[in-house]
């Protein structure tokens, strides 16, 4: 990752922190509060079969389980885990999130 790129990161993610403060104070409307989620959110980016096998054994759970908490199948897992299907939407979305900081973060 490039220098700039960390800095932009960083910054984002302090301008968040002090626009979530600013709203939990009651100064700050929910409509800043959800431009600035929009604009500090990270971009979701594809996952191989074998990194969400990763993710949820990392999670210490079993297909059903991690099935039940993102709310698809137990097939839908399987597939992804086989690479005959790829996740989507909000789907993609979770994973991502659960990647980099956790399935606690969802529960």
């Amino acid at each position: 990752m490039k220098k700039n790129d960390r800095t932009r990161k960083r910054l984002l993610k302090e301008a968040h922190e002090i626009v979530k403060d600013l709203h939990d104070a009651g100064i700050a409307d929910i409509t800043t509060m959800k431009e600035f989620n929009a604009l500090c959110l990270s971009e979701t980016h594809d996952l191989s079969p074998t990194k969400i096998k990763e993710i949820r054994r990392c999670s210490g759970v079993s297909q059903a389980v991690f099935a039940k908490i993102i709310n698809v199948s137990v097939a839908a897992i399987k597939q992804w885990e086989r690479g005959e299907r790829k996740p989507s939407g909000p789907a993609l979305k979770i994973l991502n999130l659960v990647e980099t900081k956790g399935l606690d973060t969802i529960l």
